[in-house]
């Protein structure tokens, strides 16, 4: 159990805070080819974690853009050891490496760089026709997946969705900065410190957040008005993962998703987006977390709820446009 809590050591620091890598590999797939990495059919392959909050990203853009027979994905085990992520068909709607049977992500990360010091993490983008990595930036990997496959789109109006629109793009990078530090990230902060300092700090800043973003969607029915966007995917995978883990497991108990309002039929909102569903797994998600985290939960007991229906009617389509 040591050996696997030990997986996050490098990521606090001297106050006990946890903090975040930047992603190592930064690569860019265009349209025309230009980067070097041109959108094509069957060239690329996704690599994620349905625990995984920045991973989810990923597929819900997918899917939302229609990308399911051009960029093909593997999910890896829910259970994160001392090496990573590893993979195993032995687990609901996990497979093996199907690209070199590798037995861990760490591995296909040695094959793109052999020299490679960073950490395993996914999502992970592979492109086979280089065998490298393009990119393991969740952020950007929904941008690519926005306007760079569009030849790609199963349907019309797939291909017209913009969740990054030209005249919300400032709005959409406004917001995303501070949510990610305080809500994305500001959740790893909470639970993952190991002094009060640092947690009273992180958990205290994601409330205030929190609350800053109940009051944005008493006005609009998404983060940047009327439409979704890209900032809208970032919040979700953060918001569908807080009763269920984060509120206990995480320590961030202050108040639940559920307490707020617009915060909780927002969050039914997004989830009942057609396809959006379908990229929430709660198993993965709860036994991620209290199975893998043994420097929190040692035992890696598994809490048997909370109850949620995320299908409830959430009325927030009636809403005033903005």
């Amino acid at each position: 159990m040591a050996a696997r809590a030990k997986f996050f050591d490098s990521t606090i620091s001297t106050k006990g805070e946890f903090m975040r890598k930047d992603s190592s590999f930064r690569n860019w797939i265009t349209a025309d080819g230009s980067s070097g990495f041109k959108a094509e059919g069957d060239r690329y392959h996704l690599y994620v974690s349905l625990a995984c909050p920045w991973a989810h990203r990923t597929l819900i853009a997918r899917k939302l853009k229609g990308l399911e027979d051009v960029i093909p994905y593997t999910v890896v085990d829910w259970l994160m050891g001392e090496k990573g992520w590893n993979f195993t068909d032995k687990k609901p709607k996990c497979s093996p490496d199907p690209l070199f049977n590798a037995q861990y992500v760490r591995e296909l990360y040695f094959k793109a760089n052999p020299d490679y010091e960073g950490r395993f993490t996914v999502p992970m983008l592979w492109d086979k026709k280089n065998s490298t990595i393009v990119t393991n930036e969740s952020s950007e990997i929904i941008q690519m997946f926005n306007s760079e496959f569009n030849d790609f789109c199963a349907t019309p109006e797939q291909k017209e969705l913009d969740l990054y629109p030209e005249h919300l793009k400032a709005q959409v990078d406004g917001v995303n900065e501070w949510i990610y530090n305080d809500i994305n990230n500001g959740v790893y902060k909470s639970g993952f410190a190991r002094s009060q300092e640092a947690y009273d700090k992180a958990v205290t800043q994601l409330f205030a957040s929190l609350d800053r973003v109940e009051e944005i969607l008493s006005k609009t029915r998404y983060l940047t008005g009327n439409q979704l966007t890209l900032a809208d995917i970032r919040l979700f995978t953060t918001l569908v993962r807080f009763d269920p883990v984060y509120v206990g497991h995480f320590k961030c108990n202050k108040k639940r998703i559920m307490d707020y309002p617009n915060l909780w039929g927002y969050t039914r909102d997004v989830y009942q987006t057609p396809g959006v569903a379908e990229t929430v797994d709660r198993e993965h998600i709860e036994k991620h977390y209290q199975q893998s985290h043994t420097s929190i939960n040692p035992f890696a007991i598994v809490a048997i709820g909370p109850e949620l229906d995320f299908n409830l009617p959430h009325n927030r389509d009636k809403m005033t446009k903005a």
